[in-house]
């Protein structure tokens, strides 16, 4: 019976996209009273959280981790991954787990994600591609721009949202990790963020602004002294084909170690997977036909 619920679960997850969770780091950020912090000195929020994709372009390269969950019948799925991203080419690549069956036991191997401008690949997609070929697909096509089919926010992607950042205020500074960062929090728009984002995130953005429940995205940014993002905890809704009622999606992007080497190769066009893609819960393309390799 409880297999059967978590079969359940993970065709209900599909449907929004795999989710994805680090769980370290993220627990190690708690915001402390002080709020009695010199405010002036933080600046403008609103104007500070438009810039932080900039900062990240200033900052070339990183690790990162994600987490994405969501609750649905009485369950929460979390799905883990990690890996590393540059942010001027707009290239990362992450490694996602799903989660394992009631007794603990993976039902999936890790899948490899491939992130760029404008398309996702994965690897060890299951349902039927070959463990040799990689699945594309294009990130202005999804109703959420990627924002969670992939099962992890494109890092970039996450802090375009925060130039689409309506109101926000200044809770005071933490730390996460030992390093020393100020508390955001607010709500971000995506119609807004579409259109002050860089143009290769512009359609995908785009694309999440018309396909979610809501435009609005509530958050809470962690940014250190240089105003890069190390924490972003984002809130996305959507309404998937099996229910009526918005679905709500925590997504957090955690971010260190800059300046990191990163070394991403995308696929040749013989090794994309061309054929179509069946539904297992594994993935969020399911059902869909597999594209061509852009051109790059």
């Amino acid at each position: 019976m409880e297999r059967r619920q978590h079969r359940r679960v993970a065709r209900t997850v599909a449907a929004a996209g795999i989710m994805l969770g680090l769980g370290t780091a993220a627990a190690g950020c708690s915001s402390s009273g002080a709020a009695a912090e010199d405010v002036k000195g933080a600046g403008d929020p609103v104007a500070t959280l438009h810039r932080a994709a900039d900062a990240l372009r200033g900052a070339g390269s990183s690790r990162a981790g994600t987490s994405m969950e969501m609750a649905t019948g009485g369950t929460r799925v979390t799905i883990r991954g990690k890996g590393v991203y540059d942010y001027r080419r707009r290239l990362g690549r992450l490694t996602v787990v799903l989660p394992g069956d009631p007794t603990g036991a993976s039902e999936h191997r890790p899948i490899t994600e491939l992130l760029a401008p404008g398309a996702l690949f994965m690897k060890n997609r299951g349902a039927g591609v070959p463990a040799d070929k990689w699945v594309r697909v294009e990130t202005a096509s999804l109703s959420d721009g990627n924002l969670v089919t992939g099962g992890a926010t494109d890092p970039y992607a996450a802090a375009e949202v925060l130039r689409g950042t309506l109101t926000a205020a200044y809770l005071g500074r933490t730390e996460i990790a030992g390093t020393p960062v100020r508390h955001y929090r607010g709500t971000a728009d995506l119609s807004r963020a579409a259109r002050y984002a860089s143009a290769d995130g512009r359609a995908s953005l785009a694309a999440a602004a018309e396909g979610f429940a809501t435009a609005e995205v509530p958050f809470d940014a962690y940014l250190d002294d240089e105003g890069r993002i190390r924490k972003l905890r984002q809130r996305f809704s959507f309404v998937n084909g099996l229910r009526k009622t918005p679905v709500a999606v925590a997504s957090t992007t955690l971010l260190y170690a800059f300046g990191t080497p990163v070394d991403v190769l995308l696929p040749d066009a013989t090794d994309i997977y061309a054929g179509r893609i069946a539904e297992d819960g594994s993935g969020a393309a399911a059902g869909g036909r597999a594209g061509n390799r852009p051109g790059h």
